[in-house]
């Protein structure tokens, strides 16, 4: 009698690993441990990465959404060139993105930090970690601020090793789909000028960015 509890104890936890081993191959509790949360706009939809919910929709092309529990705030827009936005970003320090594609998408990611309000002399405690990704179509860019908090207990490398990018920011950009809107906002209008005005800006831009260091002067 004892010999056969052994065995039918032994087929038990032979049975008992081939569950868990298809568990872990199909991914089974990763899936039901990732909480992801749905959004959809006019000129934007996907899927965020945990319980993220809608904190601004006032404008009609500006979105922000917030997850509370990681302190991770995400501003949706879009406007009609984001490409000489990022132009005007760099001359700021934003520079050298990575560059993915996903689902027929071209996307520029930048890393870089910031600190909340006026006060330049604070630490590090207070500095947010800031993911930028943007695409510009053919009559229309998108972008996506991706800002973890001062008190985010996400891990930050400032790179695409890092889990802000990892586990946050690319199952984002995976999800996404984006869409053509009509009344898209104008960059210029967003800086409070004129096309003409604009233009002229973003031509001392090119020049400081060729080397003329002095076009910005002044």
């Amino acid at each position: 009698m004892e010999n056969k509890n052994l065995i039918i104890v032994a087929v038990a936890i032979v049975v008992i690993i081939a569950i868990v081993g298809v568990i872990f191959a199909t991914g089974i509790l990763n899936n039901q441990s990732q909480v992801t949360s749905p959004f959809k706009t006019d000129f934007m939809e996907g899927n965020f990465v945990g319980n993220v919910s809608l904190e601004n929709d006032t404008q009609k092309f500006m979105h922000s959404y917030k997850d509370k529990q990681h302190d991770i705030t995400y501003n949706i827009s879009t406007v009609d060139n984001s490409t000489a936005l990022m132009e005007i970003y760099e001359l700021q320090g934003v520079t050298n993105p990575e560059h993915r594609n996903f689902n027929g998408n071209d996307w520029n990611i930048y890393f870089t930090q910031a600190v909340p309000g006026d006060n330049a002399s604070s630490s590090a405690n207070n500095t947010m970690n800031i993911v930028i990704c943007e695409s510009q179509g053919q009559k229309q860019g998108y972008l996506i601020y991706a800002i973890f908090g001062a008190k985010s207990d996400v891990n930050s490398t400032g790179n695409v090793f890092g889990d802000t990018y990892k586990v946050y920011v690319e199952p984002l950009l995976k999800s996404i789909t984006l869409k053509q809107s009509s009344d898209v906002p104008a960059i210029y209008d967003e800086f409070g000028l004129t096309e003409e005005q604009f233009a002229q800006q973003m031509e001392l831009v090119h020049q400081y960015k060729a080397g003329n260091v002095s076009a910005l002067e002044g």
